[in-house]
């Protein structure tokens, strides 16, 4: 028995121990990118080792299934790229303390942890996992006053938001007697709670704290600051992770401890979903800092993939849960550019740093180009599949107009996304000399988010099939 519950654990256990090991030896180990690189293998060895070994865990508070799985292979991810273009960002930088690395590797496993959750205290312990060492990691760049800020501002916000979700876990707990989320939703359809105030309260402080991790509309206002002062590749790790963490805890707890109050949350959902398209895109236009402007596009992008948690149901979760695993590969792509571009002075964050890319470094427009066309949605690359799968969800869920907006919504995007393809090839190079930083960690993370972007695009079969089984168990 014991050692089930080891096994089902075991990919959490090896990160924890790793960061500690980094913390603990960081005078020994020198190269400690490699010495990370090496843990998220082996996690990932040991990940896809115990996928078989599923059921709940430590009395029921945590739970491995094809979920929670699917989700890790996401957090694995944003782990293993990022970390693989930090090593040459932080010498360029003069940043490179060997916590760094632990913190990500901790970050990582608050994330896992909350993807298993099978009680709102798990929940509430890998958010908090997370999210502190988020909060250090933004402010990494200690002599700069831009990282500072960005790490104040998400300490503060992010406290707030996790005020929130206590208080809803304890409102919870009054009223059903549980923080279990097979419980509280027994209790709630054997005690016919459903239209409960208290529980609708609840059930609002939830998806308020939810919306601070996802930076949705109207809970957003920290992400472009902190987005613009983190280090490159912390923002590209920030931008995906814990988002997807978020979404993973939303299925959770509002389909499944909540899934009876579906009519009281699907409401709060779609006008975050709207709200968050509208304001996510429309001030991605006023931005001239491309980190600014991702960071308000990805605000947009947390309102395309509510539409699948508003469409309900395991379709409408499989089509979110796609389009997050696409997400990852674009996003972090797009950061990854602006990682090899960042020299000794130079962020490489201005829109003018990419006039006339395509002659400077070819190859280097080119993928910018297929990452910002996958952005927007334009085939055949991934992001056009994953915004296909989506949309046609939500439509067959009864909610055309609400797929309208969300069409007229990347319409408007394509004026952003497409505008830094106007500037690396329709533009003349600057006075600066365009310098490329040479580290094969970042350029190796950058083939592989490309050619995942276009394979995914031709071939999107596997994945939402995947998603599909992966969410089997939600049903609506």
């Amino acid at each position: 028995m014991f050692r089930t519950q080891v096994m089902v654990i075991l990919p959490e256990v090896l990160l924890a121990v790793s960061a500690m090991a980094i913390l603990l030896l960081d005078l020994v180990i020198k190269r400690k990118s490699v010495f990370a690189l090496l843990t998220c293998a082996a996690a990932a060895f040991a990940f896809f080792a115990v996928t078989g070994a599923q059921g709940a865990a430590w009395g029921g508070m945590f739970i491995a299934d094809g979920y929670s799985s699917f989700f890790k292979a996401i957090f694995l991810i944003s782990l293993v790229l990022p970390a693989a273009s930090s090593a040459g960002y932080l010498d360029v930088e003069r940043a490179g303390h060997g916590e760094y690395y632990a913190l990500m590797l901790f970050a990582t496993t608050g994330m896992m942890v909350m993807a298993s959750a099978g009680d709102l205290i798990t929940v509430y312990l890998g958010l908090e996992l997370m999210s502190l060492s988020l909060y250090v990691l933004a402010g990494f760049m200690r002599g700069s006053t831009r990282s500072n800020e960005a790490a104040l501002k998400y300490f503060l916000l992010g406290s707030f938001a996790s005020a929130l979700l206590l208080f809803g876990i304890s409102l919870t707990y009054g009223l059903t007697g549980s923080t279990e989320i097979g419980a509280v939703a027994s209790y709630i359809m054997s005690h016919g709670l459903s239209g409960n105030p208290a529980l609708a309260f609840a059930t609002i402080l939830y998806v308020a704290a939810f919306g601070f991790k996802i930076a949705a509309v109207p809970f957003h206002m920290w992400a472009p600051d902190v987005y613009e002062g983190s280090p490159t590749p912390v923002t590209a790790f920030m931008s995906v992770g814990p988002k997807a963490a978020g979404f993973a805890v939303i299925g959770r707890v509002l389909m499944l401890a909540l899934g009876p109050m579906t009519f009281e949350w699907t409401g709060l959902i779609i006008a975050l979903s709207i709200l968050s398209m509208v304001a996510g895109n429309i001030l991605a236009i006023a931005q001239t800092n491309i980190k600014r402007m991702l960071a308000y596009s990805s605000i947009a992008h947390a309102g395309y993939v509510l539409l699948g948690i508003a469409a309900g149901g395991a379709e409408g979760l499989a089509s979110a849960m796609s389009y997050l695993f696409i997400y990852a590969f674009m996003n972090i792509g797009a950061f990854t550019v602006v990682t090899l571009l960042t020299t000794e002075g130079v962020n490489a964050e201005d829109l003018e740093e990419y006039s006339g890319l395509s002659k400077t470094h070819p190859l280097l427009a080119a993928l910018m180009l297929i990452f910002m066309f996958s952005l927007t949605g334009i085939p055949p690359t991934a992001g056009f599949a994953g915004k296909f799968y989506l949309f046609s969800t939500v439509i067959n869920a009864g909610y055309l107009w609400l797929a309208v907006i969300a069409v007229l919504m990347s319409v408007v995007s394509a004026f952003f996304y497409l505008r830094v393809v106007m500037y690396m090839y329709m533009r003349e190079p600057g006075h600066r000399e365009h310098r490329m930083e040479r580290s094969f960690g970042a350029r190796l993370a950058l083939g592989i988010t490309a050619l995942a972007v276009l394979a995914l695009g031709l071939m999107p079969a596997g994945l939402i099939d995947l998603a599909r089984s992966a969410a089997a168990n939600f049903k609506g």
